[in-house]
């Protein structure tokens, strides 16, 4: 990794803003920024997040639905335990068919929210990275479909390309309500973006 790069991060706001308050990633404060102006997360929700690794959204959830709600974080890599009792992750890939069972299992009940930060691992080729991203993202609105609530809310990340538009298209067939979103704390020069969708109605 570059020296530059780890110098312009440690530089950056929101990373020393994440350190100081504890949270694992400055992608935290782009969920925090989103829910509070939207309403997205809520006291006593039952909360999926995909990509959850390393709990930086996790943590956010936890803070907002309090004691009375639920997170469940999927990812590839193992999350580190968090010290809360309704706080629960498994490793799953959201591409495998497999692992809606083991979700579906881990739930309570239904969920109101499914929260999505997963992305590719880059390869330094846009039309590649782009095309990955919408995959994952696709991937998880079937999860999303699959498990929902009725009246519950998507949260995905995307990135900016010529795939994204058929994507939101997608989402507003399922959900009363969809926008974009660009919270603060996502990078000016990053291409990401997030898909927030509210009433879901299958």
């Amino acid at each position: 990794m570059p020296k530059t790069w780890i110098r312009e991060r440690k530089r950056e706001p929101y990373y020393r803003l994440a350190k100081m308050a504890g949270y694992r990633s400055r992608s935290a404060y782009k969920l925090l920024q989103s829910s509070r102006r939207y309403g997205l997360l809520r006291r006593g929700d039952v909360v999926l997040d995909l990509g959850a690794f390393p709990g930086g959204w996790i943590q956010v959830s936890r803070s907002l639905v309090g004691e009375s709600g639920f997170i469940l974080g999927v990812d590839l890599m193992e999350v580190e335990p968090l010290p809360y009792s309704n706080v629960a992750t498994l490793i799953g890939d959201v591409r495998d068919p497999a692992s809606l069972k083991l979700i579906r299992d881990r739930l309570p009940r239904a969920p109101d929210v499914v929260i999505s930060d997963v992305s590719p691992n880059l390869s330094g080729v846009w039309e590649v990275d782009h095309a990955r991203q919408i995959q994952l993202a696709e991937s998880s609105l079937r999860i999303a479909t699959e498990l929902l609530r009725q009246g519950g809310n998507f949260f995905v990340k995307v990135f900016q390309g010529d795939m994204m538009s058929g994507f939101v298209e997608q989402v507003r067939r399922l959900f009363d309500w969809v926008k974009l979103v660009k919270p603060p704390a996502s990078r000016s020069r990053s291409a990401e973006i997030y898909v927030l969708a509210r009433g879901f109605h299958g």
